[in-house]
């Protein structure tokens, strides 16, 4: 995937612009002299035609978005893999950047921030929709807009969609991409190569570092040809690619396992587990992502299990979730807290641009709350199925900074309503923002639209949600206790640190010694650079693991 992200800092505020738009006009030039033995000499070339004309700008005044959108410089024909024909005509790059400018000031939450630059000056249309954005930062110095970005429709279809790709079915974390390098293996995939057993062992065990790649040395090496080698071994692009990985187990073992790529769709709920304790069950999900569509499906499972173990507490493994579909969020929540705590409730209200009024700009409709859905939508569960639910007064959420929108919407969401949410981990990413991916000519675009408030109207945790106990000195608190992510043990095991502190808050309300130690380790776990040398790609997330979607299924 081709994943876009501005950053602030690395460019200057710039952006939106309009234009009038004229109509192409083509003239036929007249050939010079006649055809008989009149004229003498050659004739005069035809003049050139004029330039075709287009859309102009004209600062602050903004045409609808609707006059260019689907005016593509490259049109597309046929239908995509949702069977949808593609609405392109023939159009410029300039009435396609022209587009931006006009969906961004339609659209974009901050639109008032944007400066207002001429699309004319930009040669390509990314680099334009990098600056349509506010470079503004939140009180502690974070960007206020750190998720601008885009892909090919092609990708984000195939990832809503749940397309197999390929893969070993095992998620990496780059402590560090350049020498010493340190790849980590974060999980792995029910059913992979990474997760198959071989003598007694899966192939790849969680927290084990990779140490060489068929005889290539991962932590040191600087060579260019090594780096692209290691590059297209850990991140397979066709399946049936054998590599021989070398690791270092958590137990300080060294081994070396083959693995061979294949198409894989990952798993939204990675593990469930029933735990029994003197006090009662609880429940132990892996929630990795809202999306794709299977996420409806999968979670509906986990929960309907859930129920029938009669669980009194559940804990929730957001870790790594970085969010995915509201509308799975609003079901999830709602399977939490129960029809008793849920009926008529808000489960978030979303706030556009000041210029929007009561209505959603990009939909049209009236901006009327998103309930707690108590019904399957129809992404994989059908529409108005039942779902099941746990009436419970608390939940569980294990949290890392990679814990972020949609899961973060759980948590604010189930707050709105009174159910006590206990944060065990490190604070979330921070992002009560969202925003409708919109596809034109090809590319879909993903421009912060809304903020989503809870039924108490709470939304400003731009900072993120910390454990009680922090040292951070912005965020929101809530119950519960700093521990940092534990690589050394499954995820689900009891003894796992973030699972087992929740075990032990459960019975106590007490949280253990914070690990400044691992709490620094898990801090750098961001892919930044060791000591120096050429950078290995580190692993970055699927679009649809970072956001807030609105999208819905057809005829909702």
């Amino acid at each position: 995937m081709r994943n876009r992200l501005t950053k602030a800092g690395s460019m200057k505020a710039l952006a939106l612009a309009l234009l009038t738009l004229g109509m192409p006009v083509w003239l036929s030039a007249c050939g010079g002299g006649g055809g008989g033995s009149s004229g003498g000499g050659a004739a005069s070339p035809p003049p050139p035609p004029p330039p075709v004309a287009g859309p102009t700008w004209t600062q602050g005044v903004y045409q609808p978005a609707s006059t260019f959108k689907n005016r593509c410089e490259v049109r597309r024909v046929g239908r995509d893999i949702e069977g949808n024909t593609y609405p392109d005509v023939q159009g410029t790059a300039l009435e396609e950047r022209f587009w931006l400018r006009s969906w961004t000031n339609e659209t974009y939450l901050w639109n008032t921030e944007v400066t207002d630059r001429n699309p004319a000056n930009f040669t390509n249309r990314l680099d334009y929709f990098a600056v349509l954005r506010t470079f503004a930062t939140t009180p502690s110095g974070k960007e206020k807009d750190d998720f601008h970005f885009s892909e090919p429709t092609e990708e984000y279809l195939a990832a809503r969609n749940a397309a197999p790709t390929a893969t070993y079915g095992a998620s990496y974390i780059a402590f560090s991409t350049t020498p010493p390098r340190d790849f980590r293996i974060r999980y792995t995939e029910p059913n992979s190569p990474a997760s198959t057993m071989v003598s007694g062992q899966p192939n790849f065990e969680r927290g084990s570092r990779i140490l060489r790649i068929n005889g290539i040395d991962l932590v040191s090496t600087n060579s260019p040809s090594d780096i692209n080698q290691l590059n297209a071994a850990l991140f397979p692009s066709t399946p049936g690619l054998t590599n021989s990985f070398t690791v270092e187990d958590p137990d300080g073992a060294t081994r070396t396992v083959s693995l061979t790529s294949v198409n894989l769709s990952s798993k939204p709920v990675n593990r469930t587990r029933i735990i029994s304790t003197p006090t009662g069950n609880v429940g132990y999900i892996l929630f990795n992502t809202f999306s794709p569509y299977a996420s409806e499906r999968d979670i509906y499972d986990a929960m309907a299990a859930m129920q029938t173990a009669g669980v009194s507490d559940l804990v929730l493994d957001l870790r790594y979730n970085g969010g995915g579909l509201l509308a799975v969020a609003s079901q999830l929540s709602y399977m939490i807290a129960g029809e008793t705590r849920t009926r008529n409730q808000v489960f978030e209200q979303l706030r556009f641009n000041a210029a929007a009024g009561n209505r959603n700009p990009v939909t049209g409709a009236v901006n009327n709350p998103i309930p707690f859905y108590s019904t399957g939508v129809g992404f994989t569960v059908p529409d108005g199925t039942p779902l099941p639910s746990l009436n419970l007064p608390r939940v569980f959420v294990l949290s890392t900074g990679s814990t972020c929108s949609a899961s973060e919407a759980v948590v604010n969401g189930l707050r709105g309503i009174g159910v006590e949410v206990i944060l065990i981990g490190n604070t979330t990413c921070g992002k009560p923002f969202g925003f409708y991916p919109t596809d034109n000519c090809g590319e879909t675009y993903y421009t912060i639209q809304f903020q989503g408030v809870n039924g108490q109207g709470f939304g400003d945790y731009a900072d993120g949600f910390i454990p009680n106990n922090s040292a951070a000195s912005f965020g929101v608190r809530l119950p519960g206790c700093q521990v940092s992510d534990d690589l050394s043990r499954e995820l689900g095991d009891e003894n796992e640190r973030l699972l087992a502190a929740a075990l032990s808050y459960r019975g106590s309300l007490a949280c253990p010694a914070v690990s400044a130690q691992a709490t620094t380790a898990v801090a750098s776990a961001n892919g930044s650079a060791g000591s120096g040398g050429i950078p290995l790609r580190p692993p970055s997330p699927s679009t649809l693991e970072t956001n807030r979607d609105m999208t819905m299924p057809h005829g909702r």
